[in-house]
């Protein structure tokens, strides 16, 4: 083994944390292989030549995925109704400008988008990582089924606006970063 490969797996060894608790796992590596453990942590395997995955078998009972425990904090109501004003009021704005697609519709197609997201602010939105794509489908497919124009238009420039907009403002909201 070349001196850098030394290096770089004595220096990777070092910066990993070890679990002393939990028995080093099994492993079934692949021919022409090298194989090394990770201070009973676990073991690894890197192969030069297959291509196909190497086997790590693990037993470790105290180990816990940490982001399956992260509660998203409840819906805001106020900041629901803020927030679905601001969005009305872009959506006006951007959909009106769109006359030969909307017509005399944009206030319905705004009014069903409002709904929709409003609905998912107050009963599902918990800050960032929780903007879902469902609500703008469901905007999409709803005006689409009630035989107005521009249904994915429409949601397009919701998502837009929201992705740039939604998750920024709720750290404002909440004085978080």
């Amino acid at each position: 083994m070349g001196s850098l490969s030394k290096a770089l797996i004595s220096s990777t060894l070092l910066s990993l944390p070890s679990f002393p608790s939990s028995p080093t796992p099994s492993i079934s590596p692949p021919p022409s292989s090298l194989s090394f453990a990770f201070k009973n942590s676990f073991a690894y395997s890197l192969s030069s030549k297959k291509t196909t995955p190497f086997l790590l078998s693990f037993s470790l009972p105290n180990f816990i995925c940490k982001a399956a425990e992260y509660k998203f904090p409840d819906p805001i109501p106020e900041f629901a109704d803020v927030e679905t004003d601001k969005f009305r009021s872009h959506l006006l704005k951007k959909l009106s400008k769109e006359e030969v697609i909307y017509g005399d519709s944009v206030e319905e197609v705004v009014g069903i988008c409002g709904e929709i997201f409003s609905t998912f602010l107050h009963t599902e939105y918990g800050g960032p990582g929780t903007l879902l794509v469902i609500p703008f489908i469901d905007m999409a497919d709803t005006i689409d089924e009630r035989g107005l124009p521009g249904g994915p238009e429409a949601a397009r420039a919701a998502v837009k606006w929201a992705t740039d907009h939604v998750d920024k403002d709720w750290k404002e909201w909440t004085g978080t970063n």
